[in-house]
């Protein structure tokens, strides 16, 4: 009997360290094998028959060549197994989509972390099937300016998680277009809006964008260092941007001067 516990102890311990390890894979692009082993406390060759173990269940964990190495989640033809079917996946990408452009409940990064790992893992096919129904779902809108696209939501989220550098095809409030590089940092929603912090490669500086403004992503593959900026000031810039949104105001000016100056500058 004690045998038995044992074993069964153990399989346990293999399966609760494997699920850590696909969470580990889940949260960055890219992970070397010593911090992997650091993090769940283990040895590299522990790691490595870990990572045979969730190939083995379909997970795609591919070991980029080279001297650094390392692993990272891929997405294969098929969705892992999630428990959940090719339709329980679509829907489900679309929900956190539509919910990921409103307010959601519990704060938006749980729902763009949720979607960020969803959306690393579907194939293709199935990527195709969840913009062509999103396109065609129609959430509540906010009460001014457009909606937010959950395709561009879901993007951006990948590339701010991945650090990756991405062109932004940009129309400002006048209308005007134009192509911006940047370093995505965050997603923040302010009032009815999304707003994403980045630095401005071409200005040398942070700068905070629109998304219902932002027309085009292109992803660049080049991994960035992210550079130093506190939460606070993550805030404040994202507070400021959104206080920005020009207002017609009509005001009754009252100016305490004698009537004749009054008359002669202003024709009263």
């Amino acid at each position: 009997m004690t045998a038995i516990c044992d074993s069964l102890s153990r399989m346990t311990g293999t399966t609760s360290r494997a699920l850590a390890l696909l969470n580990l894979l889940q949260t960055h692009r890219h992970w070397r094998g010593s911090d992997l082993a650091a993090r769940l406390g283990v040895t590299q060759r522990t790691v490595r028959r870990d990572v045979d173990r969730l190939r083995e269940l379909g997970y795609r964990v591919e070991s980029p060549p080279g001297s650094a190495g390392g692993y990272r989640l891929e997405a294969g033809s098929a969705v892992p197994p999630l428990l959940l079917n090719d339709d329980e996946a679509v829907t489900m990408a679309i929900g956190l989509r539509i919910a990921a452009t409103q307010q959601p409940v519990g704060g938006p990064e749980v729902t763009l972390t949720a979607l960020a790992k969803l959306e690393q893992v579907l194939p293709s096919a199935l990527r195709r099937r969840v913009n062509a129904l999103a396109s065609s779902v129609h959430s509540p809108r906010a009460p001014e300016g457009r909606t937010v696209s959950p395709a561009v939501l879901g993007e951006l989220a990948l590339a701010a998680r991945d650090r990756e550098r991405v062109r932004l095809r940009y129309r400002n409030a006048r209308g005007q277009e134009s192509t911006r590089r940047v370093e995505p940092h965050a997603l923040a929603p302010a009032g009815h809006r999304w707003f994403l912090l980045s630095w401005d490669l071409d200005r040398d500086d942070w700068r905070t964008f629109r998304l219902d403004r932002i027309e085009k992503i292109e992803h660049t593959r080049v991994i960035f260092t992210p550079r130093d900026i506190s939460d606070d000031e993550v805030a404040e810039r994202v507070l400021i941007a959104s206080s920005w949104t020009p207002h017609q105001i009509e005001a009754d000016v009252v100016m305490d001067l004698p009537f004749v100056p009054m008359n002669e500058h202003f024709g009263v």
